[in-house]
């Protein structure tokens, strides 16, 4: 029989197995934290052209493993996608710079200065991963953009041999989109990059069998592109989301437990009982209960937790209190979110709490939202700067508050001024500047319309009286109160 883990050794388990608070897109998935939540399985489909989320649920990690091999079949195994066996994947655009495959932030911003139709130039990205022998002997965006504009016909004959090869082979070509707020940093012409993107990946889907693009997008980014580009609503239809839920969470955090190299985690397995190993033994699948019940997963990290966020019950229940706390004004919490509470948590119960019964002390917890609401806040201050600008002038008010009186706010801090400063201040000055450009809000001088737009963001959201409320993973950070709720962060 094996010997239930101590308190301590619970604490040195997630210590060890708990991800040190990163930037994602510095970080390469590999295939022991490779966790395929059941809600994710659409949008690993092949022809799920479109895959919306916010930040930190998974977009670039997803677009990563898809680039890995070994990864994709990980994926294609668990998730019972024969397709993702058979593709040939190649990369449209993402956060790093690769100029050979397709143009960065810099060159974007000279291209529409120039006036490049984004149809042109996404096809010459196309083309470039197909190896178009004209397109080798063009160094410069530009010059590939303009040759395929002046040779429809050879561009076209190419596609065609393309997927006609592809399609005897038995394989999809997979063209794979990330990192779209790097764009550009006038949303404008970042909604317009992004139409372009989805116009080839329209036409692609009619006119192909075998080319398919993959394009990872926050919501309120693909809502811009149907401005531009109303056809692309023809590609919801086969659009997904990655979305999170309560048992997707808990079944991360015991998939982290159990795949941490250690003897500890092995006998975390052994303790809760079910585990599958895959890979040579490198990855270890948990159960469908402890995955996927949230009554069973609720017992699991009672153990850890205790029951109560104090005393009684009155306080609140540890394992819905911790998400419901996470979670924005669209009711989605992000995983890195949830794994950064729980790390501070875990921290806070070791340096104040070590006595306490259970591994994690329930004022440990409430740290670790307000950890995770800083965390938050520092994403979309690099995400979207103006956000930070808009919410900035509410700190030291309380929440639910008045539609009018946050636009008087904002009239009082001059935030249309702001934005547009702002806005001045993210031109990319030199070649280290490119990955910084952010794009601004869609109607910064239009106080009704941005509330509108932070709404859709997850950053606000609007109560059934009308008053604009604030999730407590942003409000704590940006120093708005609220009676009764967790307290905001001090300074």
């Amino acid at each position: 029989m094996t010997t239930p883990l101590t308190v301590e050794e619970y604490r040195e388990l997630l210590a060890g197995a708990l991800p040190e608070a990163s930037d994602a897109d510095t970080v390469e998935p590999r295939v022991e934290s490779l966790f395929t939540p059941d809600t994710h399985r659409a949008a690993l489909y092949v022809d799920s052209t479109v895959v919306r989320g916010g930040r930190g649920v998974g977009k670039t990690f997803w677009y990563r493993s898809l680039l890995n091999e070994s990864l994709r079949e990980v994926a294609a195994q668990e998730y019972g996608i024969e397709r993702l066996r058979r593709v040939t994947v190649s990369q449209g655009f993402g956060a790093a710079l690769q100029h050979d495959l397709y143009p960065g932030p810099g060159t974007l911003r000279q291209l529409v200065e120039e006036s490049i139709r984004p149809y042109d130039l996404w096809y010459a990205v196309l083309l470039t991963a197909f190896g178009q022998p004209e397109l080798r002997e063009l160094p410069e965006w530009r010059d590939k953009a303009r040759w395929v504009r002046a040779n429809p016909g050879a561009a076209e004959r190419t596609v065609q041999k393309v997927d006609e090869e592809a399609r005897q082979q038995g394989v999809t070509h997979l063209i794979l989109f990330d990192a779209l707020e790097h764009l550009h940093r006038v949303r404008a012409q970042a909604d317009r990059l992004v139409g372009g993107i989805m116009e080839l990946a329209l036409a692609m889907r009619l006119g192909t069998r075998s080319i398919r693009f993959k394009v990872f997008i926050r919501p309120d980014m693909y809502d811009g592109a149907l401005l531009h580009f109303p056809d692309a609503s023809k590609l919801t239809s086969n659009a997904a989301a990655l979305t999170w839920s309560r048992a997707n969470l808990y079944g991360l955090l015991f998939h982290t437990l159990g795949n941490h190299d250690s003897e500890l985690a092995a006998r975390f397995r052994q303790l809760t009982g079910g585990w599958q190993s895959e890979a040579s033994g490198r990855r270890h699948v948990p159960p469908p209960l402890l995955s996927g019940d949230e009554q069973f997963q609720s017992e699991q990290f009672t153990q850890l937790a205790g029951p109560y966020m104090g005393s009684n019950f009155r306080k609140g229940h540890t394992f819905t209190w911790l998400p419901n706390h996470l979670m924005d004004g669209v009711e989605q919490v992000s995983p890195r979110s949830f794994l950064s509470a729980l790390q501070k948590a875990l921290s806070e119960t070791r340096g104040q709490y070590a006595g306490h019964e259970y591994a994690l002390h329930h004022e440990g917890i409430r740290r670790g939202v307000q950890k995770a609401s800083e965390t938050r806040v520092t994403e979309v201050s690099e995400d979207m700067p103006w956000v930070v600008s808009a919410i900035r002038p509410l700190a030291g008010h309380q929440v639910p508050i008045e539609q009018a009186k946050v636009e008087a706010l904002w009239q009082e801090f001059h935030l249309a001024d702001e934005l547009r400063k702002l806005a001045e201040r993210y031109e990319p000055q030199n070649d280290d500047d490119e990955i910084k450009v952010r794009t601004g809000p869609r109607y910064p001088e239009d106080l009704q319309l941005l509330i509108e737009e932070l709404i859709a963001l997850g950053v606000m959201r609007r109560r059934r009286d009308g008053r604009i409320d604030l999730p407590d993973v942003y409000r704590i950070a940006f120093g708005v109160g609220r009676k009764g709720g967790v307290p905001r962060v001090a300074g």
